[in-house]
């Protein structure tokens, strides 16, 4: 089966060459038939008539337009059906010429529309067939000159049906690949449907409660000190509102969590004042961790708290896999003006002795992905750290050291625009 296949995969890329081995079979037949001599007295035999020059000629000056029937199938038709009536007409004894006209009528009923085929097949059958019986070598009722008939017609009626099929198989073929369009699409617009769906819940849920809660926070604040029963309902109100707008996000949110995923965690979202416990599971590991930590406030933003913690986990958990053993790695966090820089150092050599070459192999981004879903953090690698760094505005640098090691290092902003805390 797989030869057949790999057979029927070259007849596709190489026509030509095809279509030339079935002129050369046709050739043969036709020599080999233009020598038999079917009347024999115990039937036909071999070798007691021999073609003429002419009748060769046109023998292989048939076979040689077949070499070409894909191309031009309009014009080897004609110059076949020309060789046929020259034969027919000359030829004594007669050669099969016409094989070559019948096989080239199926070529073109095989690439034309059914009604030209069947005009263009009369007109073939007609033509041949009559002058093969009225001025051809032998009596107009021979076998020879029904057989005419008979082979044009059913070349005909054999190229319109495998036209038919063609036809048939591409049809089923495209409407094969319009319904998988359809598919996609349909499940696209779905999705776009859905996601719209839910953002409007979000803002609903959002806009109506926090509203609320404003509110009613701010008749607390202005009612506190001279009617503190009134404070006490207002925060009453703000605790159900806040309330019931958790509950409806969590509901909303749910909606886009898969079946098996795990439950959502319940601790406090990591920052960097889980430094230490976290450099104290590496170096727990065996993986020496120096930590400097500057003068950073208590005023960093959540946002940048928790990027700067998940940078510096997944930095020392791609020491702690591709330094190599005896690697030592160096944190460092401080406060530059406006923005916090993260800086994560180590002089592993890798595993291997091609220093440069597999250490920034090892930290690239592909190998990266490959160990997303192993990583602590549960970001995407360089590719991740990045992301985090450029959602806030920052910038992210990752790349091996000169003298060996390697370097990660964010910028990431804390302050707004008008230097107030963000």
């Amino acid at each position: 089966m797989t030869t057949l296949l790999r057979g029927r995969g070259w007849a596709r890329t190489h026509p030509l060459a095809v279509d030339a081995a079935l002129a050369s079979a046709v050739l043969v037949c036709m020599v080999v038939g233009s020598f038999v001599e079917p009347y024999g007295e115990h039937g036909p035999t071999w070798g007691t008539r021999t073609p003429d020059a002419p009748s060769l000629l046109l023998m292989a000056l048939g076979a040689l337009a077949l070499v070409f029937r894909r191309r031009a199938p309009w014009a080897v038709l004609a110059a076949t059906c020309a060789a046929a009536l020259v034969e027919l007409l000359t030829g004594e004894p007669r050669a099969p010429v016409v094989m070559c006209a019948v096989i080239a009528l199926f070529t073109v009923a095989a690439t034309t529309d059914r009604s030209t085929t069947w005009r263009i097949g009369v007109v073939t059958m007609t033509g041949l067939t009559g002058v093969a019986m009225l001025r051809g070598p032998l009596p107009w009722y021979a076998q020879e000159n029904l057989g005419i008939f008979a082979w044009t017609g059913m070349a005909a009626a054999a190229g319109d049906a495998v036209r038919s099929r063609r036809a048939f198989v591409n049809a089923i073929r495209e409407r094969a690949e319009r319904a998988e369009r359809t598919r996609e699409e349909e499940a696209r617009r779905r999705v776009a449907e859905e996601r719209l769906r839910i953002a409007r819940d979000l803002h609903d849920v959002v806009a109506h409660h926090i509203a609320l809660v404003n509110v009613q926070a701010g008749v607390a604040a202005h009612v506190m000190d001279k009617r503190p029963d009134q404070a006490k309902e207002a925060l009453s109100h703000v605790r159900d509102a806040s309330r019931s707008a958790l509950g409806e996000l969590r509901a909303t949110v749910g909606l886009l969590r898969q079946t098996g995923d795990p439950e959502a965690p319940t601790e406090p979202a990591p920052g960097l004042h889980r430094l230490d416990e976290l450099v104290e599971t590496f170096r727990n590991a065996g993986l020496p961790v120096e930590v400097a930590l500057g003068q950073i406030g208590l005023d960093l933003p959540a946002a940048a708290d928790l990027a700067a913690f998940r940078i510096i986990q997944e930095a020392l958990t791609n020491v702690q896999k591709h330094a190599g053993p005896g690697a030592k790695a160096e944190v460092s966090v401080v406060r530059v003006g406006p923005n916090v820089e993260v800086t994560v150092i180590d002089d592993g050599p890798g595993h291997d002795k091609a220093d440069d070459e597999k250490h920034d192999e090892k930290h690239d981004e592909k190998h990266d992905e490959k160990h997303d879903e192993k990583h602590v953090g549960g970001g995407h690698g360089l590719i991740g750290m990045r992301e985090r760094v450029t959602a806030l505005g920052g910038s992210c640098s990752a790349g091996p050291r000169y003298g060996g090691g390697f370097r990660v290092h964010a910028i990431l902003p804390v302050t707004t625009a008008k230097g107030g805390t963000a």
